[in-house]
């Protein structure tokens, strides 16, 4: 017989430290003797089992009880003949805690698989928390703890958590559609998984308090595609935002001075416009989106006129000429403007101050010399 079977056990109590342990045993290691009048102390927010011979012999709530024939019924019983009354018990006693365990995490350790209606075959990672109850301390010990001398939050959340996210795949390919309604639906979901969980945790002694969900997410690719969805619905005029978008990349690429790159992305910021007149609405005509081009000195393919730097191999494009009237870039060869038809060898004609004689740029408005307005 070992050591530990013979403690003799006079004042049994439980005191949970840590707040996690969902029952704890007296002793924690193998049976003890429980002396005759012993005294067992129960809190408001525990329960006791004792257990005689692997068997639960009797329950009991809060108080201070003595283990005597007199006030436990089952003692007698237990110390009948051949012990006389005298021999000390031989049993264990369980305290089971009764308080709320909040705050327990639940969550998808491999993604769950999804018929997403409008987004086809995806997969879902969610996380959220959740709080349990011990409603059914014999229940409870027979089912989950057993002979451990002790049992945590920790043993048994992973567990749960399994059993939540198997509710929740199943929850999902019946009821809910697509991605895009999910959000709005979180509060709902929850009380449903509750009605749904609820007997899974019955069966353990267990009461499921309180579920909420935190996330339902998809992959980033998924939510990225998602993203765009919501920029497209919110895009009233796509012929517009495309130009809007090739504006933006042409201030980029200017800011990034003269380097062969930017004046690439700069180019093809130019080119989208007329990229995409075909894939629009048909609300702009073809003669009205039609871009004026030019021969690349360096690769001889067709690019914008108005571009800086060939898209196809990046080469500078040098201005050779511009119209004196219009400052429009003119194509080697032209003898007259294409937008205003000045000659295109016109000399350009400064502007002359009347107040100071200052010559200035043509088409400047004020003098620099003094600063008034020109005529």
């Amino acid at each position: 017989m070992g050591t530990d079977n013979l403690i003799l056990l006079e004042v049994l109590e439980w005191f949970d430290e840590t707040g996690q342990e969902l029952l704890h045993r007296l002793p924690e290691r193998g049976s003890g003797e429980i002396k005759f009048g012993a005294q067992l102390t129960v809190r408001e927010s525990q329960a006791a089992v004792m257990y005689y011979k692997g068997r639960a012999a009797d329950a009991f709530g809060p108080g201070l009880h003595t283990l005597r024939t007199g006030n436990i019924p089952i003692i007698t019983k237990l110390l009948a003949t051949p012990w006389g009354m005298t021999s000390p018990l031989r049993a264990e006693v369980y305290f089971v805690n009764l308080k709320l365990f909040p705050n327990l995490k639940w969550g998808t350790r491999d993604p769950l698989a999804f018929r997403d209606s409008e987004l086809g075959f995806v997969r879902l990672r969610a996380h959220g928390i959740f709080n349990i109850r011990v409603i059914q301390p014999v229940l409870f010990i027979n089912t989950l703890a057993g002979t451990m001398g002790k049992y945590s939050t920790e043993q048994i959340e992973e567990y749960l958590g399994r059993v939540i996210v198997s509710r929740l795949n199943d929850y999902l390919g019946e009821t809910v559609d697509t991605l895009f309604s999910l959000p709005a639906q979180f509060d709902e979901m929850a009380e449903e998984m509750k009605k749904r969980l609820a007997k899974d945790f019955v069966r353990l002694g267990l009461a499921l308090d309180d579920l909420l969900i935190n996330s339902i997410t998809p992959p980033e690719e998924v939510q990225a595609a998602i993203d765009d969805r919501s920029r497209l619905g919110a895009i009233k005029d796509i012929d517009k935002f495309v130009r809007m978008k090739a504006g933006m990349a042409m201030e980029k690429a200017a800011q990034a001075g003269g380097e062969a790159g930017a004046g690439l992305g700069m180019a093809m910021g130019m080119m989208m416009p007329a990229m995409f007149a075909g894939t629009s609405a048909g609300s702009v005509s073809t003669s009205s989106t039609a871009v004026s081009t030019a021969q690349c000195s360096g690769c001889s393919n067709r690019i914008p006129t108005e571009a800086r730097f060939c898209p196809f191999c990046g080469r500078q494009q040098i201005i050779l000429m511009q119209c004196v009237n219009c400052g429009k870039n003119l194509t080697p060869g032209d003898r007259f403007c294409s937008r205003c038809g000045q000659p295109a060898d016109k000399k350009p004609v400064p502007v002359i101050c009347t107040a100071c004689n200052q010559e200035n740029l043509p088409g400047a408005k004020f003098c620099g010399g003094c600063g008034l307005k020109l005529l």
